[in-house]
């Protein structure tokens, strides 16, 4: 009889609004702990992303572009529903500051609450990356700052273009 084994899995959600040099960070040090790390790109309509779900996922791709063991799907329900849908039990989690600690730590016991299986992990980002997010590049960029530091490079032109065109929902100067 052959041995069975079980494969590693976790999921990293976010909105991704853009991915940042932060995330990749998370990501690539995530795939020393599991086998596969599914990316899941809440389409979070409330939340009034700046680049749209499509736009998000090809910016994600082309970061992670020849990086094995990624999956990249959308969701627009419950993370618990998700994993539940995916069968993976553990979840991802970046920490850049307390503030972030208290939010992560109340969803780690909502979800924990509603599926006694779920786990999290949580990762503070490599020290230069500590103070980035998405937010703040949207914000760069609404105001027309440098932010191209702030994000991998593979994803610069793209945003540009997209900038350009005028994709996003903010008014650019």
């Amino acid at each position: 009889m052959g041995r069975v084994v079980l494969k590693k899995r976790a999921i990293y959600s976010g909105t991704f609004d853009p991915i940042t040099k932060g995330h990749l960070d998370i990501i690539k040090r995530s795939l020393n702990i599991y086998d596969e790390v599914i990316i899941a790109v809440a389409t979070s309509s409330s939340k009034q992303p700046m680049f749209n779900t499509n736009s998000r996922i090809k910016l994600i791709q082309k970061s992670l572009k020849g990086i094995k063991g990624i999956t990249i799907i959308p969701f627009d329900n419950l993370l618990v529903d998700f994993m539940r849908e995916h069968s993976v039990y553990n979840i991802i989690r970046g920490l850049r500051t307390t503030i972030d600690f208290e939010y992560e730590l109340q969803m780690y016991y909502a979800n924990n609450s509603l599926d006694k299986k779920i786990d999290t992990i949580f990762l503070m980002p490599s020290l230069k990356y500590g103070f980035i997010s998405s937010s703040l590049i949207r914000e760069l960029i609404r105001f027309n700052g440098k932010f191209n530091h702030l994000i991998p490079k593979k994803t610069i032109k793209t945003i540009t273009k997209l900038i350009n065109k005028k994709e996003t929902k903010c008014t650019l100067s």
